[in-house]
């Protein structure tokens, strides 16, 4: 039986501070020393999801999380996921399936927000019997007032769970001081009493130099500061949403394979190509650039959160006619989920499930014709590559069903034809598809790239940085001050 902890919670002054990875870190950490941690957001904006074993689908970040607390993700982890379709509007997801779309001002400011909390704290509820400590993250900051009171994710949900919780201040970005003394100053008096802790992250330089400032805040706020965390770039985690594209490469690369991934507007899932980024043959980059796509010897059109309006913006940006002719020359062109249906003869929306608009010609290369259906398809899957009898899994999520009017499959799922290939262009619906070794062997061959004694289990390479991580979180944080806090 295990034994009920207090949960903990990790809160942030802004967006992109840190909390996912610091999650991420912390239920590393936790299982090492024979706890039984899981994580959970309950409500999550991104565009990177994965789906779980029973086919329902989750934010990206918690998945992560989940492996990194040696755990199956489930949706109770994340039981609200908003996927961003158009301009202000959100796909909502409840419990892994969509539960129709909402603009911003309908979802933030509209009256929904009470059931989806008590759907919320049910997931929570039912996390918190299997595993212990349950570690929360939160999302944003803690103090926009505007909204606060229809908060479902930061310090409701803290009250709730009667989490300990702790304030991560990103330095790196600038006025640590403020915004860290500002987010507890807003906090009203019942809610500054969770506050168990100040964690400042991202930090260059000598963490001496830094002794003065903790003091500071600590007297500023009446909160002890936990730790600083060193900016540590040697250390490798998935990013948990488009704010990590950011930091991607941008530009081509001399001696290497250089594989294009085209940056669409509503790009999605662009953890597709996080193994192929780590292949020391590859320069893998993201671009909006027709010149670009002449140099690249690879162009990969990633999946799409609305395939039609990134459709539209294929041919406006005269990329498809780069596309097209990088075709005519026989260049490897590959199309992932919505990426694949634009490789098609036309896409059609008829319920208007993504788009008004009803129905758009594809690039043409594929003869295929798409049509965006009401039910979303989300499910892992095991499968056979070309002709090649090594199994290899993966996972779906797609709203579209595909017709061919002949098809070459590009993989068997329980002997069921997937995908498309001819010659060096092909398509699947598949995420995941090159976190399979086999697959980036083959996607790389016919190169004149040496390939002799290339090597990567990309799966013991996430575990070896999540243990990377641990070590960091431990040395740079007062873990005995965190561990003494789960106690009732």
């Amino acid at each position: 039986m295990i034994k009920k902890l207090r949960p903990l919670m990790f809160v942030g002054t802004g967006s992109d501070v840190g909390k996912s990875i610091v999650v991420t870190g912390i239920c590393r950490l936790l299982k090492q020393k024979g706890y039984a941690p899981a994580p959970f957001k309950a409500q999550n904006m991104s565009l990177n999801s994965y789906v779980t074993k029973n086919g329902l689908e989750i934010g990206r970040a918690q998945a992560v999380q989940a492996e990194a607390a040696e755990i199956d993700c489930t949706t109770e982890m994340n039981p609200v996921l908003l996927k961003p379709s158009g301009k202000n509007k959100s796909q909502v997801i409840l419990h892994g399936k969509p539960i129709g779309d909402q603009t911003a001002r309908s979802y933030f400011l509209g009256n929904n927000k009470q059931h989806l909390f008590d759907e919320v704290k049910k997931a929570f509820d039912s996390l918190n019997t299997q595993y212990s400590p349950i570690v929360l993250e939160g999302a944003g900051s803690i103090s926009e007032l505007n909204l606060k009171h229809r908060d479902i994710v930061n310090m409701r949900m803290a009250e709730y769970a009667d989490a300990s919780v702790y304030l991560i201040a990103d330095i790196d970005r600038g006025g640590v001081f403020a915004s860290v003394y500002g987010s507890i100053a807003l906090l009203d008096e019942e809610e500054r009493k969770l506050i168990k802790g100040i964690i400042i992250n991202k930090f260059r330089g000598d963490l001496s130099l830094f002794e003065d400032g903790k003091k500071l805040l600590e007297k500023l706020t009446n909160v002890p500061v936990l730790g600083v965390i060193p900016y540590a770039k040697d250390i490798y985690i998935e990013e948990e949403d488009s704010l990590g594209l950011d930091g991607k490469n941008k530009k081509l690369s001399e001696g290497k394979i250089n594989i294009a991934v085209i940056l669409l507007p509503f790009v999605s899932n662009f953890t597709d190509f996080n193994r192929l980024e780590k292949d020391e043959r590859v320069h893998l980059f993201y671009t909006r650039s027709a010149e670009d796509l002449k140099k690249a010897d690879i162009i990969i059109i990633p999946g799409s959160k609305n395939t039609i309006a990134d459709m539209q913006f294929l041919r406006s940006s005269k990329l498809a006619q780069e596309i097209l002719l990088a075709h005519d020359q026989n260049k490897k062109i590959v199309g992932i989920c919505g990426g694949f249906q634009m490789l098609g003869l036309s896409i059609s929306d008829p319920n208007n499930v993504e788009n008004d608009i009803r129905t758009i010609p594809g690039l043409g290369i594929i003869p295929a014709n798409t049509v965006l259906a009401s039910e979303k398809t989300t499910k892992q899957c095991e499968f056979t590559f070309k002709d090649i009898d090594t199994i290899c899994s993966g996972y779906e999520i797609h709203m579209g069903i595909t017709d061919f009017n002949e098809q070459l499959p590009l993989n068997f799922i329980e002997q069921k034809s997937e995908g498309y290939i001819k010659n060096n262009c092909w398509g699947t619906y598949i995420h995941g598809i090159f976190d399979n070794s086999i697959i980036v062997d083959d996607l790389l061959s016919g190169f004149h790239i040496d390939t002799r004694n290339v090597e990567f289990d990309y799966q013991a390479y996430k575990e070896e940085n999540y243990n990377k991580l641990a070590q960091h979180l431990e040395k740079n944080l007062n873990i005995e001050s965190i561990l003494k806090n789960l106690t009732y």
